[in-house]
């Protein structure tokens, strides 16, 4: 089962996909965000390329567990998506993801330009990796 993972920030969102069997998470790509329909018919572009059966969006959580206005944003985005897509859309938590991906494009000793083009494309793939961990958890 091929999943797509989702960092949906305010300015891109972070694209990620998982392997065919569901293990492992890979970075896609950046979408630059300009309005809902372009960035909707452009995840359901790779969505299609990719063949996912399904998708995991990434909710930003407040650090005490409650949900702020930001949460609420992306909770609407993801109502959108399953609406055009058709397709089951999950929520992962997202806290401190953006934080990991950081830390590893450091250790990566990537430069700060590369690294931000590439952050919400790390955040997406940990976001997707956190579920795909879980999902084979639960068996």
């Amino acid at each position: 089962m091929r999943v797509m993972g989702l960092d949906v920030g305010s300015a891109t969102i972070g694209v990620a996909v998982s392997d065919e069997l569901g293990y492992t998470a890979q970075g896609v790509e950046v979408i630059r965000r300009s309005n809902l329909a372009k960035d909707l018919e452009r995840v359901e572009e790779l969505a299609r390329a990719y063949g996912v059966e399904c998708m995991v969006v990434g909710i930003p959580r407040n650090m005490n567990g409650t949900y702020g206005p930001q949460a609420e944003e992306v909770r609407r985005f993801c109502q959108a998506l399953e609406k055009k897509l058709g397709l089951p859309v999950y929520e992962e938590d997202e806290r401190l993801t953006t934080v990991a991906a950081e830390k590893a494009l450091l250790e990566a000793d990537l430069s700060r330009r590369r690294r931000r083009r590439v952050i919400d494309q790390i955040a997406a793939a940990l976001i997707l990796q956190s579920f795909l961990q879980r999902w084979r958890e639960k068996g």
